[in-house]
């Protein structure tokens, strides 16, 4: 017999109905949110649509993602119902698209205080788009910019995939320094609260960031998201596009969201925590 929706009971599926009814809500951000049994990409699926004119607010989550894309080209995929995995579709419109870097930071600082405030686990941010605890990834942001069609009217689109690991048992952790909520021993590892409540988080955020004009400052983000990221002032391992590495410590993020290390600013490279006290 097949595996079933509630095959696994601490795997329970999402209810796109309550979802729905918890997130629409008049002069809301979200004007949609679909959940699908199974799909390749979220964030494919939501680029797809982006390009056919599907205004902002869409939100896609899958019970399971058979070819889910992190950054650097790393595949994200877990069991069914084991995580969060959904797109979300942004069209900042009103805002310069050289502020758009700050996206997935935006992201990762709702994604982290819904984690603290419903799983209640201390889990911090690494930059620029994992969520930590105790130094294991426990989820990841990837944000795409889609450009606008020749001739459209419209600016270009944002989207924004999460996968968030809540209920993965050890052997099915895709990478040795991974982790779930349960195996951090989460207060709740419930979808919906924490779905929920992220979302909720990002769109009070992206409202701000937006009043804001995107500016990181004006809006407070910027401030919110050192306070959460474990990365800043501390010793890092940065490897570089070129293949080429750098040691130093991180300084913070400067006005785009490009982090500072000993002074040299980075717009795209892969970090690495090295052991160090932060107070220094």
């Amino acid at each position: 017999m097949g595996e079933g929706p509630y095959s696994d009971l601490e795997r329970p599926p999402l209810r796109e109905a309550a979802l729905r009814r918890a997130l629409l809500v008049p002069d809301g951000l979200w004007t949609d949110v679909r959940v699908v049994a199974e799909t390749g990409s979220t964030n494919s699926d939501v680029a797809v649509l982006a390009r056919s004119g599907t205004p902002e607010g869409l939100v896609l989550v899958a019970e399971r993602q058979a070819s889910g894309r992190g950054r650097l080209g790393r595949v994200w995929s877990s069991p069914p119902r084991a995580g969060l995995t959904l797109s979300v579709l942004l069209r900042p419109s009103d805002v310069d698209p050289t502020r758009f870097g700050w996206l997935p930071l935006l992201t990762g600082a709702a994604l982290v205080e819904a984690v603290r405030r419903i799983a209640e686990v201390d889990a911090v941010l690494k930059w620029p788009n994992d969520l930590m605890i105790d130094e294991r990834k426990c989820a990841g942001i990837l944000a795409e910019v889609i450009p606008p069609p020749p001739g459209a009217t419209t600016g270009s689109a944002v989207v924004i995939g999460v996968g968030l690991n809540t209920t993965l048992r050890e052997h099915e952790l895709p990478r040795p320094d991974a982790t779930s909520l349960a195996l951090a021993g989460a207060a709740c590892t419930d979808r919906a609260p924490i779905l929920n409540a992220f979302l909720r988080s990002l769109a009070d955020w992206y409202g701000r960031w937006r009043a804001a004009g995107g500016d990181p400052d004006t809006s407070g983000l910027r401030e919110s998201y050192a306070f959460h990221c474990a990365t800043l002032g501390r010793d890092v391992r940065v490897q570089l596009p070129d293949g080429s590495e750098l040691r130093g410590r991180a300084d913070g993020v400067d006005a785009d969201g490009r982090i500072v290390v000993d002074g040299r600013v980075l717009a795209a490279a892969d970090v690495t925590h090295l052991r160090s006290d932060r107070s220094g």
